[in-house]
């Protein structure tokens, strides 16, 4: 593996984004937007994006592992294909040049950044919660301005906020606060963009941990939903499961569904607690590497 051993600080995706541009020629890359403290929000692809799966990680910053995941598939993907290898007989050449893959490994990168590096790598003007102590770092979901960009998506966002509110959190926290508004924050905004300019067949947002897949959202979900997430859980061993309380509504699943009534999906890498050891990762990407394949591939 590749990546198995490296933390994804700022510097080290850069030069992860870098290695896999300069090997593989086929690869595109873009920045998709800034997070509130600059950093760049960058987007790889591969193969035709008029017919893209979209893929994201690390919505929450202490959920760090699924960026690594991205970012260890992707480069295996583009081995294959730089090397003319197939997958249960298919010829990836061809196959990706009619499906494309787009991946974002990571949309919160100041939340990354808080969860590996303490507060010191955000400036204090940004951070909304003075005097806090960097044993709080390590819980970091949210984003700089302390929201939780995965309560922020416009979709059920009211009804949320109104639990929020019942659950005592009224303002910017390290978890679970979904803003003022829907798409409040630029990172959402850069992800929601992302998708209304492109025609993406459907999306898959990786989250750590519980080994887990949640598929559907409301009236909108679509019929094929549940059969994918029955054969992602036949070949990864995780259970399809239903989100409750305050992990129903606002996320980017949800969103996603409502908004364009396409398949998108959840999946909760790994077990334990967050933040998930830089030790388990060759044990998690093992268990769902063909699930990955088989999700890039469909």
């Amino acid at each position: 593996m590749i990546f198995e051993k490296i933390l994804p600080t700022e510097r080290m995706r850069e030069n992860m984004v870098n290695k896999i541009v300069k090997e593989f020629n086929f690869v595109k890359t873009e920045k998709i937007g800034y997070s509130v403290c600059g950093r760049s929000i960058d987007l790889m692809s591969i193969g035709n994006r008029e017919d893209s799966v979209l893929w994201i990680g690390a919505h929450h910053g202490l959920e760090w592992i699924t960026t690594l995941l991205i970012f260890e598939f992707f480069y295996e993907m583009c081995e294959k294909i730089k090397f003319n290898k197939n997958i249960c007989g298919i010829d990836l050449k061809d196959k990706f040049s009619k499906r494309g893959i787009t991946a974002v490994p990571c949309l919160n990168p100041d939340g990354v950044e808080i969860s590996l590096n303490g507060f010191e790598s955000v400036p204090k003007s940004k951070l909304p919660i003075k005097n806090i102590s960097d044993r709080f770092a390590a819980q970091w979901q949210s984003n700089a301005n302390g929201v939780d960009l995965n309560h922020n998506y416009d979709a059920g966002w009211e009804a949320l906020h109104k639990l929020e509110e019942k659950n005592n959190i009224f303002s910017p926290q390290h978890t679970r606060y979904g803003g003022n508004s829907p798409e409040s924050e630029p990172e959402t905004k850069a992800v929601t963009n992302l998708c209304r300019k492109n025609n993406f067949e459907y999306a898959l947002a990786f989250h750590s941990q519980g080994e887990e897949i949640y598929w559907d959202y409301g009236d909108r979900t679509p019929k094929n939903s549940k059969k994918f997430a029955e054969i992602f859980s036949i070949m990864s061993g995780y259970t399809i499961s239903k989100p409750e309380g305050l992990a129903v509504g606002g996320g980017f699943k949800d969103w996603f569904i409502e908004e364009f009534g396409k398949p998108a999906f959840t999946i909760e890498v790994g077990c334990g607690e967050n933040p998930l050891p830089i030790e388990d990762f060759n044990k998690i990407y093992s268990r769902i590497k063909n699930a990955l394949y088989f999700c890039a591939l469909v």
